[in-house]
């Protein structure tokens, strides 16, 4: 979930309300991307990366994260002694991973097409990021761009999701409370059933309290404001996305599990890939 714009799609005015400002609460995702995230435990994700690259890595230090956002996990790879940095089309999101990581470099691009000066020695892309490409085309070209930017024996390691698994009623959901008022973030795939194209649905419920000096009134003041977007994403099952992996990488899966290293179960719809630049 990354670099993702939203619209304003309502703004409810409950009982004993004033009406809410007209302007959309951001033009994208950056200012609140980390509420959104709060229930994701950067460092456990970070920390099972690491070890895969001692398992398959050449053991070296230098790390570039895809589509970084506000760069949370790169804080943990240089906590952990890497020389990190990150790539994210979003620069109000790399302005914030700036200031989360002052000693990183932090490059404003496309993860589809991107080249480095110097060859790294592992990347990641956490989140799912790596379905935003839009299109086929443009994954295998993100693979080419990943291939070029690795050392010899580097790894890229991500995580996705199988179109052909995905279940349309699950979602899910969680609350946060920052300056008075409560969030109810909810995301979920949607794959119509055929194609390349499946959705990441998200939306942002938001329920602000004033005090009645903000409103000359007796009674608490509320408003109430929702935004959704329906961002479309590419959608391929495991067998495709090994065929695209396979020209450039030896391919390993594992459970979709960052608290232990276990080989992928044939069934499950979510793994972990470990790609071994060949």
């Amino acid at each position: 979930m990354r670099a993702v714009n939203f619209y304003q799609l309502n703004t409810v005015t409950n009982t004993n309300t004033t009406p809410s400002s007209a302007n959309a609460l951001y033009t994208d995702l950056s200012g609140y991307y980390d509420l959104m995230c709060s229930d994701i435990n950067y460092q456990a994700q970070s920390q099972h990366v690491q070890r895969l690259h001692q398992f398959f890595g050449n053991g070296g230090k230098q790390h570039l994260d895809l589509a970084c956002g506000t760069g949370p996990h790169v804080r943990y790879f240089i906590d952990n002694g890497y020389q990190s940095s990150g790539l994210d089309i979003n620069q109000p999101m790399l302005d914030i991973a700036q200031q989360r990581c002052p000693e990183a470099y932090f490059m404003l691009g496309d993860m589809t097409k991107f080249s480095l000066s110097e060859p790294v020695d592992i990347i990641s892309c956490f989140l799912y990021s790596l379905h935003y490409c839009a299109d086929l085309a443009k994954l295998q070209d993100c693979f080419a761009s990943v291939h070029r930017a690795l050392k010899l024996d580097g790894i890229f390691c991500f995580n996705a999701v199988n179109k052909d698994l995905i279940d349309n009623k699950v979602f899910e959901r969680h609350t946060a409370e920052q300056d008075n008022s409560h969030f109810v973030f909810t995301s979920a795939w949607h794959y119509p059933g055929t194609g390349d194209k499946q959705s990441l649905l998200l939306s942002i419920e938001k329920t602000s309290s004033l005090n009645n000096q903000e409103t000359n009134q007796q009674a608490p003041q509320q408003t109430s404001q929702t935004w959704q977007d329906h961002h479309p994403m590419v959608a391929l099952n495991f067998e495709q996305l090994r065929q695209l992996l396979s020209p450039y990488f030896e391919v390993q899966m594992f459970e979709h599990d960052y608290d232990k290293i276990i080989p992928w179960n044939q069934t499950s719809g979510n793994a972990i890939f470990v790609c071994v630049k060949k």
